[in-house]
């Protein structure tokens, strides 16, 4: 039994990747990072004496790891050693009396603030991973339906089309890519909105937009002609971009209008 090919004629592009899913990248390990949060852990509540023989220790341990190639490399042993120097250099001019917390380093609660931001863009990747996700879902069950030219469409849509595209392992999706056009041509959706219908300059491919300019003056031409009535140019657009854009420009200075 054969298998029945796509209802859309696919064409390739240079993407590869066939993943059914946004991925997110993962914070990889830091050792240094984790060696100076356990001496801060270490530290906690010293005086300046106390760190103070702590980083004598510590310079102790270096100097007895240096002999071996490998410990010399250890990254996780700098940090340490150079967290231990701040931290008693930090007491040593502090008010006598004084012990350390992390809670009140300047250094400490740069770093938790940077963490915190990072976490933050983490966080909103992660979750316009999940709306890509969903929305491409969507749009594939309407044109599994045939009913994708009823959608209306939304913000982020250009990213839907690459994220379709790349599911389908490169191949450009020619049904996507005609909705889209028609959408920008006709101001449907959130392409009622001029700034987006700019925006979408920057994320839509060549074909998509050249077919985009094409319908607009061929609807301004013949305003009574449907888009299904002008298939024709998403074929030139889809063979010939520059073309189909040179043909748009050329009606667009020859409307009596201007």
């Amino acid at each position: 039994m054969t298998t029945p090919l796509p209802s859309w004629p696919p064409r390739r592009t240079d993407r590869r990747t066939t993943a059914p899913y946004v991925a997110v990248p993962r914070e990889s390990a830091d050792p240094a990072r984790t060696g100076r949060r356990w001496v801060r852990r270490r530290a906690r509540g010293m005086t300046a004496e106390a760190a103070a023989a702590a980083l004598d220790i510590a310079r102790f341990d270096a100097r007895q790891n240096s002999r071996f190639e490998d410990s010399a490399l250890d990254e996780r042993g700098r940090a340490e050693l150079g967290e231990w120097e701040r931290i008693a250099r930090l007491l040593a001019e502090a008010a006598p009396g004084t012990v350390y917390d992390p809670d009140t380093d300047d250094v400490v609660r740069a770093e938790l603030a940077a963490d915190a931001a990072v976490a933050a863009a983490r966080e909103a990747e992660l979750r316009e991973a999940m709306r890509i996700a969903a929305r491409a879902d969507e749009l594939q069950a309407l044109r599994e339906l045939g009913a994708l030219d009823q959608a209306e469409p939304r913000e982020g849509d250009e990213a839907i089309r690459d994220e379709l595209t790349r599911r389908a392992g490169g191949y450009v999706q020619d049904d996507l890519d005609t909705w889209l056009a028609r959408a920008l041509a006709t101001h449907r959706g959130h392409y009622q909105d001029p700034t987006a219908r700019e925006a979408a300059a920057g994320l839509l491919t060549p074909p998509v937009l050249a077919h985009a300019a094409l319908l607009t003056e061929l609807l301004r031409l013949v305003p009574d002609t449907g888009v299904h009535e002008l298939a024709f140019a998403a074929r030139l657009a889809a063979t010939e971009p520059e073309a189909a854009g040179d043909l748009a420009a050329a009606l667009t200075r020859a409307r009596p209008d201007r």
